[in-house]
């Protein structure tokens, strides 16, 4: 079996809130290329392990290790430069901008100047990012963020986060609130990206279009990993299936 380079790697990842460890003793590798599915229960601590990753929270204990260099602590605009970028659960937009020009300031980043085409005009860099994602139209020159679809939404803070051309894409919970057919596009999305070189990490709770496009799965419970594998294995995972449906929907199942 041909070993894939390491981008990402976590050792004894922990991060107590007060009493409650939020994380706990967390291990984990994620490969180049890959796609890699974080899953859990509501409170597993995924959400909080996102955070821990890109530094909007420090561990209490634990390393977290991106291309070999230490980046445990760092502030979230360092890791960023650095080449690990990510979206969150709830959107965030520059509400009363366009689409291109909240692209114009992600490409304003000292890494996307860095790794950017600088022989191209930075409108021409948005519009592509714009292509990528499947939004160029020419109504996203001129109509506000706060007049889009929650589906295209979505996939603008994608673009966002690719303007700095990360090595390491974290997705919190890409699927949430989106309608079956953005759910489908989200996917083609996702699977486009990898083609093309992305790592990525996903959270999420929906998770059968999850599934068909993670190559491996990760799980988490009460903020400790319960398991490891392809998306076959977990499904049938008895451990796993008790973390989602309690010893009774084990005996369910």
């Amino acid at each position: 079996m041909i070993r894939m380079e390491t981008v990402l790697e976590c050792k004894n990842v922990t991060k107590y809130f007060g009493g409650l460890a939020a994380v706990n003793d967390v291990n984990l590798e994620v490969g180049k290329g890959e796609i890699v599915g974080l899953i859990g229960p509501n409170g597993a601590g995924k959400t909080t392990l996102f955070h821990l990753i890109s530094g909007f929270e420090k561990p209490t204990s634990g390393t977290i290790n991106f291309k070999g260099g230490d980046i445990t602590g760092l502030k979230p605009f360092k890791i960023a430069n650095k080449g690990v970028t990510r979206t969150f659960q709830l959107v965030r937009p520059f509400y009363l901008m366009t689409p291109i020009n909240s692209l114009v300031v992600a490409l304003l980043s000292d890494r996307a100047k860095r790794m950017g085409d600088q022989s191209k005009d930075i409108q021409d860099r948005a519009w592509g990012l714009l292509e990528l994602v499947g939004m160029a139209e020419p109504i996203n020159m001129v109509r506000l963020c706060n007049t889009l679809p929650y589906g295209d939404l979505k996939r603008l803070e994608i673009a966002r986060a690719l303007a700095s051309k990360p090595e390491l894409l974290l997705l919190d919970e890409p699927f949430a609130g989106l309608a079956p057919e953005e759910v489908t596009r989200m996917q083609l999305l996702i699977q486009k990206l990898q083609k093309e070189g992305n790592t990525i990490i996903a959270v999420e709770h929906i998770l059968r279009p999850l599934m068909k496009i993670v190559n491996r799965v990760i799980v988490l419970h009460h903020g400790q990993k319960i398991s490891e594998g392809t998306p076959k294995q977990i499904a049938e995972d008895r451990q796993v299936i008790e973390a989602y449906l309690g010893a009774r929907g084990l005996a369910l199942a």
